[in-house]
């Protein structure tokens, strides 16, 4: 079989020489695919039987399926070895945002995300990464205009299959979003963001931050061991000048935790180091985690304080919280249902 979305246009137009096809029919199967949206090569209709019987597009099937009231929609896909991973689509008035997963599971071990809670069973393939947008598709009509990469994993830690979906994503050729409509969410790897800086693509750059401060970032974010704030800071100061394109630090507030005024103090002098945003998010709470959200008085405290002091600030409200929208708590609650 030819499994079409872990291959560039390059090498599919290889292997459909190989397979002694005419080389017209690598433009017309990434049409179908990319263009069109058509995830069943039974559908497409101007190629021959003997061609569609040896594509492959999709490799997963669909597990589960969460629709909230509030538009959102959770998918979970199993893939062949068992691994599941989920991708939702948020519809915010005439913007379609995918939010993608790029490993199965999580090694961060964030203390207060269910991604990590069974650890990294696997990095995806560019093609499985593809495969969840191709997946929102079919579930949801409708164009998808923005996509952001913070499902479950680290996306620079399976850097050349995220960076592999991305390039489909932005390529006028295949998916054709703009570079600046894509967002890489990351905990902060220092060398991988200076990598991504030298890419040439002007994709935003996210950091979960979480803390103001090594000590407290260090308790919530067990990767952060090894790393120091500053460096990361450091590093994202070297992809703003390269790609000119505002990083944005990303602040999930924990009561009682997090939340507090020198909390918000400290975060301001670290956002004043370099040209930024921060996205305040008020915890999505998950069962058996011992955080809880902030009330929404305190948070919109915490957004004006550091509004005060000149940062700019945007608040992103949980979306699609009746359906297990966290990430990976779909994925938890199908692994514990009977």
């Amino acid at each position: 079989m030819l499994t079409v979305l872990d291959k560039t246009p390059a090498q599919l137009a290889e292997a459909v020489v190989a397979r002694g096809w005419p080389p017209y029919r690598t433009d017309q199967i990434i049409d179908w695919v990319y263009r069109k949206g058509v995830a069943d090569p039974a559908g497409m209709r101007n190629l021959p039987r003997e061609i569609t019987g040896e594509l492959q597009v999709l490799t997963a099937r669909l597990a589960a399926r969460a629709d909230s009231a509030d538009g959102t929609v959770k998918l979970l896909l199993e893939f062949p070895d068992a691994q599941a991973v989920e991708c939702v689509l948020i519809p915010t008035g005439d913007r379609h945002t995918a939010c993608l997963s790029t490993q199965a599971g999580c090694g961060m071990g964030c203390r207060f995300c269910a991604s990590g809670l069974g650890g990294l069973q696997r990095n995806l393939t560019a093609g499985e990464i593809l495969e969840q947008m191709l997946a929102l598709r079919q579930a949801v009509p409708g164009r998808i205009s923005n996509v952001v990469f913070m499902g479950s994993g680290e996306p620079l830690a399976n850097y050349e299959a995220t960076l592999e979906a991305v390039r489909a994503i932005v390529d006028p050729g295949r998916l054709g979003l703009s570079a600046r409509s894509v967002t890489i969410s990351t905990v902060g790897i220092p060398a991988a963001i200076r990598r991504l800086a030298r890419e040439g693509l002007a994709v935003t750059l996210a950091i979960s931050l979480h803390a103001p401060n090594d000590a407290l970032r260090r308790t919530l974010l067990p990767s952060a061991a090894n790393t120091t704030i500053a460096e990361i800071l450091a590093a994202a100061k070297e992809f703003f000048h390269a790609r000119k394109r505002e990083v944005t630090l990303e602040y999930v507030l924990l009561a009682g935790v997090n939340d507090s005024a020198l909390c918000a103090d400290g975060l301001a002098g670290l956002a004043g180091r370099l040209r930024c945003n921060v996205n305040l998010i008020g915890y999505n709470e998950v069962e058996d985690m011992a955080y809880r959200a902030p009330t929404p008085t305190g948070l919109k405290a915490f957004a004006q304080r550091l509004t005060d002091r000149g940062v700019n600030v945007h608040v992103r409200h949980s979306r699609g919280a009746d359906t297990h929208a966290a990430c990976g708590q779909l994925r938890g609650s199908v692994a514990r249902s009977p």
